[in-house]
């Protein structure tokens, strides 16, 4: 069917991006995005890649808008798709062409009334800034009205272009960044793949040519190429999938479960001198694992604390900021209950408390706090360090 064929109604009302709930969609349409760290480490060609294999299994495909960027490897991988005409707008003297939404939705809602299986349109370069003119400002609004319509979208996008990152990548690279998607749209993705390679591999690729023409090679490697660059935006790369995974197995746990990838670990203060002691103990840990730091102080609602413990409780509290770390204080009796609650709030993977200060005969009575707590925790390592002993010189 030719991309000019209007599908519409009994009253034949054309189907464009403004119509297109004529057809209500039975369900939203599925995003998946692939992520990488810059350009040339291979998001398109992985997109083109698991578009044919789609296409072999009989789902229809097209390829909404393709940048290749004079790379042959990526033109060659999209040999065999359907590709929708770019929409012309002209300017003067000159022609510039965008995706053509309303293209892309006559083609797939108009096969999809005649086939239950499901759609696919790959769309590169999510963050792009539509030719001025255009229905929508950004082409991930593009992808929003396509979703909406029940059609599934491959995308791809670089790191540097989320929202949230741009003064981050800006302090890193040196370099601001215009083009930006919300981080909404992540978060609302069904699906991230991460395409990484080596910052040695993604430089040997750009020395033979194989991201940007020659007079450009040189100064793509003096500045946004230079390997620290690529080392941290891989980072921040890997980071935002990791972060996007564990939120939703946080969300997809049953029972209140939850499982958590990047670890955070907790400290567990009181008015004992040995507190000192744990959020250094803690905070090695933390810097070990790279992770955050949280140091928690349960105070008791039937006592108030003396002068010394205010000040001993508010020394810990300085630590903790020096440490980069977060003081928490909430008032409980039940001071297992309060570490649980406080654990699960803030997905703490590990825990540093000191030796229990009771006598035998009271644990016997009520039992330990480590004991309470290994039966409240789960999923959590539990660290429980013995207070020093000072041997004072005669």
């Amino acid at each position: 069917m030719s991309d000019n064929t209007n599908i519409g109604s009994a009253g034949n009302a054309p189907l464009d991006s403004a119509s297109y709930s004529l057809y209500p969609a039975r369900r939203r349409g599925k995003h998946k995005i692939f992520i990488g760290m810059a350009p040339g480490v291979g998001k398109t060609y992985r997109m083109l890649e698991e578009g044919h294999a789609f296409k072999q299994e009989g789902i229809d495909v097209v390829v909404g808008l393709l940048e290749t960027h004079g790379r042959k490897e990526t033109a060659q991988k999209a040999e065999g798709l359907e590709i929708i005409p770019r929409k012309q707008y002209p300017r003067g003297e000159l022609t510039l062409t965008d995706m053509d939404t309303d293209a892309i939705l006559k083609r797939c809602l108009a096969t999809s009334r005649f086939a239950s299986t499901p759609q696919l349109v790959l769309i590169d370069e999510l963050a792009h800034t539509n030719v001025p003119g255009s229905p929508r400002e950004k082409r991930y609004e593009d992808v929003e009205v396509i979703l909406a319509a029940g059609i599934d979208v491959y995308s791809t996008m670089n790191v540097q272009h989320l929202e949230s990152l741009n003064d981050l990548v800006a302090r890193i690279t040196g370099v601001v960044v215009r083009e930006r998607v919300p981080d909404r749209i992540m978060d609302e993705a069904d699906e991230i793949v991460v395409v990484d390679v080596t910052p040695e591999t993604l430089q040997e690729r750009l020395l033979e040519g194989k991201i940007y023409a020659q007079p450009k090679i040189q100064q793509s490697l003096d500045n946004f190429f230079q390997r620290r660059n690529l080392i941290a935006l891989r980072e921040l790369a890997l980071r935002e999938v990791a972060d996007n995974v564990e939120e939703n197995a946080i969300a997809s746990t049953p029972n209140g479960q939850f499982c958590n990838i990047h670890e955070r670990v907790l400290v567990c203060v009181s008015t004992y001198p040995n507190s000192v002691q744990l959020l250094r103990r803690g905070a090695r840990l933390a810097n070990y694992m790279n992770a955050p730091l949280y140091t928690l102080f349960v105070a008791d609602p039937e006592r108030f604390l003396t002068k010394e413990e205010s000040l001993h409780i508010h020394t810990c509290e300085k630590l903790c900021k020096e440490f980069e770390g977060t003081f928490l204080r909430v008032t409980n009796s039940n001071i297992a209950n309060a570490i649980a609650e406080i654990a699960e709030k803030h997905r703490i993977t590990q825990i540093v408390i000191g030796e229990s200060q009771r006598s035998r005969w009271q644990m016997l009575l009520k039992g330990s706090l480590t004991q309470k707590l290994v039966r409240l925790l789960k999923n959590i390592d539990l660290h429980i360090i013995a207070s020093e002993k000072i041997v004072l010189s005669k």
